[in-house]
């Protein structure tokens, strides 16, 4: 029996079993990929405190960014620019290999072609049905992470409720001339009420995707034409992945022997659909909790709580923040979105936001907070006729 047993090979649950392993607790991590270094559908950006803090090598870095283009619904461009790198492009293959092989060398066993199929929780362990290999077996332990990302039923299964708000996203890797920053764009025929996206990853490469809730792949393979028409990209012909992004976090994400972080657990930014960095964050909150929990023999869900609140007092104003941001989003025009672009472009509120040095790549609160502190944008929020509800902003 196992003191632990991971669900999900990804960055959280390698996270979590490399930190549980070099405290000396036994570990298992079941994976359903054939091996870590597969590619996902993630266009893997993180910002430079999560690189920092997570010590990632530069070696699965593909290329740091400090700048971007950002275009508006009605074709205007508004580029964005700072001195110091503010963000790292990660091979998202590589990254994984990366953090599982971290965990393998704290002792940490894996588990590939592996898929849990049930989990039975009883007063002193938890039961484990698994498909090895095509083989059935059980595997038992004191407690169970789950990090096996979106769209997993075994949360569900043990009770703990389900994402209450998600988005899909399309993604494929394109082969492009002279690309050198990342490009947004905006507007219902691209993307409805969300975004897409170019970010050039190694020499002659990049990744096109967009979110939208409805008919992603519709919605990307007319986006890639039209690069393709305007020469931003070699050719059309590429194959699409796709991937959920919740955009709520679980309602519960813990009960006896359960812990559930990462992806899975909705810790991801409603802004972007970003999910490494607060996933690891969640997932550094989850190790702390069992530690002690595991020592002291007591995985109840009273004891296991303080990961709950621990990781909610920790993302969960950016959470809801980042949803209302979200949400304010949807409501908008493409007629008003373009009114914003010349907003910012014109009052000042862009150049104060890129030379204030205190906002962060990873956390948008604070410039949810700026914005709307100035006058000129409420003022022009009023103007538009559009409605501003703050309510829940700041529960």
């Amino acid at each position: 029996m196992y003191d632990a047993i991971i669900v999900g090979g990804g960055p959280c649950g390698s996270l979590t079993a490399k930190r549980l392993a070099e405290n000396g607790f036994s570990v298992v991590v079941i994976e359903k990929k054939e091996s870590p270094d597969i590619p996902v559908c993630c266009t893997g950006i993180v910002g430079r405190e999560c690189v920092e803090l997570f010590n990632i090598d530069e070696d699965v870095i593909y290329r740091w960014a400090n700048s971007a283009t950002l275009q508006s619904p009605l074709g205007k461009a508004v580029r964005v620019f700072r001195e110091k790198p503010q963000a790292a492009i990660l091979d998202r293959a590589a990254f994984n290999k990366m953090m599982a092989e971290r965990a393998q060398g704290s002792n940490a066993i894996y588990w590939y072609d592996s898929t849990v199929e049930s989990i039975g929780v009883e007063t002193d362990r938890v039961k484990v049905g698994v498909i090895r290999q095509n083989e059935p077996i059980e595997v038992e332990a004191r407690v169970i992470v789950i990090a096996n990302g979106f769209g997993s039923k075994l949360a569900g299964d043990l009770g703990l409720g389900s994402i209450g708000d998600f988005v899909m996203g399309a993604q494929a890797e394109v082969q492009v001339e002279n690309l050198e920053e990342v490009e947004v764009y905006f507007g219902k025929e691209v993307a409805p009420a969300f975004f897409a996206w170019l970010v050039p990853t190694a020499p002659g490469r990049a990744l096109a995707g967009l979110l939208s809730r409805r008919s992603p792949g519709i919605h990307l393979r007319k986006l890639i034409a039209s690069l393709a028409a305007d020469k931003k990209i070699v050719s059309d012909n590429v194959t699409l992945s796709y991937s959920g992004v919740p955009l709520k976090p679980l309602p519960k994400s813990c009960m006896d022997r359960v812990l559930v972080v990462g992806t899975a657990a909705g810790q991801v930014k409603p802004t972007t659909g970003g999910g490494i960095y607060f996933g690891l964050l969640g997932a550094d909150i989850a190790v702390d909790t069992l530690k002690k929990a595991l020592i002291d023999d007591d995985l109840s869900s009273a004891t296991l709580a303080s990961y709950e609140r621990g990781w909610r007092e920790k993302l969960g104003r950016e959470l809801r923040t980042g949803y209302w941001m979200r949400k304010f989003y949807e409501m908008l025009t493409d007629k008003q979105v373009d009114g914003m672009f010349n907003l910012v472009q014109t009052s000042g509120i862009l150049e104060e936001l890129l030379e204030a040095e205190d906002l962060s790549f990873d956390w948008h609160g604070n410039v949810v907070s700026r914005v709307l502190n100035q006058r000129v944008f409420m003022k022009a929020i009023s103007a538009m006729k559009i409605r501003l509800s703050l309510k829940g902003l700041n529960q």
